[in-house]
């Protein structure tokens, strides 16, 4: 068996890995010509962390990515609304880790070359379409060198080539489009004064003004800094999806005013948007659920198949979890449990596509974030306790049901890695 894997981003190499982990040979194709660590920072939930420990992986992130500690909501006054410990803190067997995006990309990328060899990820090759004949699918990809095409062979072909993925677009050409929000985010890093105790991850404000920091390097931990991850959200009235570039440097001036006065006893925001040597904005979208994302010897993948909002800490997760269920299930057909690779794909389409539908729903909804507009509309002057506007109860509640419908609950894992409760 041979499978196609459009895309270099963590989805498309952790399925590398895990494919060639169950004894399935695959190829990746990516559009960049050169692989390199761009991006902010991301988190990786302790489920997520499951599946890259059974790849091995677990010490190399622990040397690079922070063990996130804890998370804690608060108004845009400062005042806390909710606080509850992630990671190893909070009972999961394993931990929450916070790292660089691209550093955690190329760390996956390493891997992949290390133990599939050094062609198994072919740069500058950009995925224009994908077809079936038989029981063969063909990949044609585009040279971002000089243009030339390329088609490959193989058994299956994943498209995990992201949010403007070219086969979702070529499955759905018409009425798929990114649904914005009207919000804005701009991303940075920072490189500063620890706040706290160097390993928590917090967020301020609610669903039209928000601010989100966490830091995401463990040597700059250790020699008492911080490289802090931050984004800046903000509702803009009557704003229209940019129609290309979601990814530009802008100066801090288009935002900063709103969060002047946003300093506290333990931490200054205004010092921490200023410390950061770029700046980029990216509309908040995703697109909607979609039916399907199999047909027949062809599939979608990660941010292909379920782009959603960055709530929740979720994405890079659901793009591990799709991996390893997809990996699962072309490892039956090798194994001669499954007859067809079609009904493979299917399986897994039918075990991921409705879980990561209902993220995408409930983070529109803002998913555990919600605390912080609940304060907002409740206590918009703030309030002496947070127990006179919402009750632990409901607080609790939040925060449960998000983790049991994204798979992270501390129960549910301790039964799937057999540890004791």
């Amino acid at each position: 068996m041979q499978i196609t894997i459009a895309g270099a981003g963590i989805g498309g190499l952790a399925l590398a890995l895990m494919l060639h982990q169950r004894g399935v040979d695959c190829r990746v194709y990516e559009s960049a010509q050169v692989l390199r660590p761009l991006g902010v920072g991301i988190n990786l939930l302790p489920h997520a962390v499951n599946e890259l420990e059974q790849l091995g992986l677990l010490d190399l992130l622990s040397e690079r990515a922070i063990a996130t500690s804890s998370l804690h909501y608060y108004n845009k006054l400062g005042q806390p609304i909710w606080r509850e410990p992630r990671g190893l803190q909070a009972g999961y067997p394993l931990p929450q880790f916070s790292i660089h995006r691209g550093e955690f990309q190329m760390l996956l990328a390493d891997t992949v070359r290390a133990r599939l060899g050094p062609d198994a990820i072919v740069t500058g090759m950009a995925l224009e379409s994908a077809s079936q004949d038989g029981d063969r699918a063909c990949a044609t990809f585009r040279s971002r060198a000089d243009g030339s095409v390329h088609t490959v062979q193989a058994d299956a072909v994943v498209g995990a080539d992201g949010i403007h993925s070219a086969l979702r677009r070529q499955f759905y050409p018409t009425g798929d489009e990114p649904r914005f929000s009207g919000r804005m985010l701009w991303r940075a890093v920072t490189e500063a004064d620890p706040y706290l105790d160097g390993r928590t991850m917090f967020m301020a404000g609610h669903q039209d003004q928000k601010f989100v920091c966490y830091p995401i390097s463990e040597p700059l931990r250790r020699d008492g800094r911080s490289l802090i991850n931050w984004i800046a959200e903000l509702a803009i009235p009557d704003a229209t999806l940019p129609a290309t570039d979601w990814n530009r440097s802008v100066d801090k001036s288009v935002f900063a005013d709103r969060f002047a006065d946003w300093r506290w006893d333990w931490i200054d925001i205004p010092a921490i948007i200023d410390g950061a040597q770029a700046i980029y904005e990216f509309p908040l979208v995703d697109r909607d659920p979609l039916p399907r994302w199999t047909r027949g010897r062809l599939t979608l993948l990660g941010d292909a198949a379920h782009p959603m909002y960055p709530i929740g800490s979720n994405g890079s997760a659901q793009a591990i979890l799709d991996a390893r269920c997809l990996a699962d299930s072309l490892a039956q057909v090798r194994r001669g449990q499954l007859r067809a690779l079609e009904t493979a794909l299917l399986e897994y389409e039918a075990e991921r596509l409705p879980r990561t539908a209902g993220i995408v729903l409930r983070n529109r909804l803002n998913g555990p974030e919600q605390v912080m507009q609940m304060a907002e509309e409740r206590a918009p002057q703030g309030f002496q306790n947070i127990n006179d506007i919402i009750s632990n109860d409901e607080l609790q509640a939040v925060s449960l049901r998000y983790k049991q419908l994204a798979g992270f609950d501390p129960a549910a894992l301790r039964r799937q890695t057999g540890a004791q409760p």
